[in-house]
């Protein structure tokens, strides 16, 4: 059985950082792409990074770039997300997801498997 768990949320001050975890399990991270989605209230989930199986490349929404940062650790079948320079319309909740196709994808659909979400609030 896959699960994805993502935990590192909380409430933080604009211009604060936080860094989000999702670990795996049930699947071995090194054989998907690993992607990071956000959903604020009222909005659509939005795609916000993903690295490659490879672990050599990542991609960001133009929203984040250069704040947010993808890493991950094969070993402890983890990944990552730093977000620093936090901003208030960076609240939301945020999900890990692992896609097979391994198509470096923004897309949510592309994305078989979700964790539960963790909720990322930034005060102005």
């Amino acid at each position: 059985q896959v699960q994805l768990v993502e935990s590192g949320g909380g409430l933080v001050q604009a211009g604060g950082s936080l860094r989000l975890s999702c670990a795996a399990s049930g699947l071995t991270i090194s054989n998907y792409d690993m992607g990071w989605f956000r959903q604020a209230p009222g909005k659509e989930r939005e795609f916000v990074g993903v690295i490659v199986w490879s672990g050599g490349t990542t991609y960001y929404s133009d929203s984040v770039k250069g704040r947010f940062t993808i890493s991950k650790d094969n070993a402890k079948n983890t990944v990552y997300l730093q977000m620093n320079s936090l901003k208030p319309e960076d609240t939301a909740v945020y999900y890990c997801a692992a896609d097979g196709y391994r198509l470096g994808s923004s897309l949510t659909y592309n994305y078989a498997y979700w964790g539960q979400g963790t909720q990322v609030t930034v005060s102005s």
